[in-house]
């Protein structure tokens, strides 16, 4: 049986991007397993409310902590030195963590760890130091102490093989499960109003704004379409939640004169997302780093025609069923792409990202390495 704590110490609610769908995803994927198993949900003051509702499941106990996930050097501490002994004193010997970090030592406790990419490690110009450390420190414990990774691409596994020498065998590929409600949307004329758009009139993202993001050369395809009068909708609305380039990307925007043309409109409720999927001209997913990207998957699910860059494992999780631009940062190569775009979301095989299917495969690789 499998009996195992789940750390979810590090997840701070609407504020980790894809992680929290991930994990929520999954978490919600147990409780409809038909197969016996018992979850400790290691919780801290601070996310357990949002949590709350899985230990309705008499299979699932929330244990929580001293830890405020908020404070995130404090919780760092805390995992590094006083996890294990935590999990001990709860009789736990078994632990798995949704994410890259970990205590330094076992301590007594097998983990198994899910690495989602090693962006710092391909970016740090986009990340300070101390998170670059701790980043790497934490790839390289998983690599030789937890007992087993889960990438969520292949992409993901052969970046991890590539720089930390990790044996095939060490590591599996499980995609994110995806779940979208395909009724969970809102009348478009309510949204069409609020932001003035029409009827596939408008491109829609769906993105953290963070750099590698790359939604400002979106702006400026904005920018060219609406100066050249390119047969094309002029306008762009961006969802996501708040980041660090939220500030340079509105004064980008405002410089440009185009405060009517491109619209952040911060956090939207899944219903008004796909809402907006469905009625878009086409998704762009200009992203030039992910582990796995969701929104392009979902927006596909939708029925929208996706344009996304050629980069890393986007080809990948949209089966090559998407539109591709080669150079992510070139507007025109944007621009003539977006005037000829093919519609293949026929083609595409859904059932690779079900919730389901990918629930049991984790149950069966955590059985594998977790169980008692």
């Amino acid at each position: 049986m499998l009996n195992i704590a789940v750390d979810l110490l590090w997840l701070r609610p609407r504020q980790v991007g894809g992680t929290e769908f991930y994990i929520r995803n999954l978490l919600d994927g147990f409780l409809q397993l038909k197969e016996p198993f018992h979850l400790f949900l290691l919780v801290s003051k601070d996310n357990r409310a949002s949590l709350e509702h899985y230990g309705q499941d008499e299979r699932i106990d929330l244990l929580e902590t001293k830890v405020v996930s908020a404070n995130i050097a404090g919780r760092i501490l805390w995992q590094f030195f006083c996890q294990n002994r935590f999990l001990r004193k709860h009789g736990i010997r078994r632990c798995f963590i949704p994410v890259y970090c970990r205590p330094l030592l076992n301590g007594g406790i097998t983990y198994v760890n899910t690495i989602h990419d090693l962006q710092a490690a391909h970016y740090p110009e986009y990340h300070p130091f101390h998170e670059i450390a701790y980043s790497k420190l934490c790839w390289w414990l998983d690599t030789h102490f937890s007992r087993h990774i889960v990438a969520i691409s292949d992409w993901v596994k052969e970046d991890i093989m590539a720089r930390y020498h990790v044996k095939p065998d060490r590591i599996t590929t499980i995609y994110n499960p995806i779940t979208v409600d395909e009724k969970e949307t809102v009348p478009f004329e309510r949204l069409a109003d609020r932001y003035n758009v029409r009827e596939s009139g408008f491109y829609y993202t769906v993105a953290q704004l963070i750099p590698h993001k790359n939604l400002e050369t979106l702006i400026v395809v904005m920018e060219q379409i609406n100066k050249n009068s390119v047969d094309l909708p002029d306008k762009l609305l961006i969802s996501g939640v708040n980041g660090e380039s939220r500030e340079r990307l509105e004064a980008q925007i405002r410089e440009r004169g185009l405060e009517e043309k491109v619209i952040l409109t911060g956090f939207v409720e899944n219903a008004e997302r796909n809402t907006l999927y469905q009625h878009c001209r086409a998704f762009l997913f200009p992203s030039v780093f992910e582990g796995f990207g969701m929104p392009p998957v979902e927006a596909m699910l939708f029925g929208a025609v996706v344009i996304a860059a050629d980069r890393t494992c986007i080809p990948e999780v949209t089966q090559g069923k998407a539109n591709y631009v080669k150079d992510p940062y070139d507007v025109k190569e944007w621009i003539r792409v977006m005037q000829e775009p093919v519609n293949r979301v026929g083609e595409v095989d859904f059932g690779m990202y079900d919730q389901m299917r990918l629930t049991e495969k984790y149950y069966r690789l955590l059985l594998r390495y977790l169980e008692e």
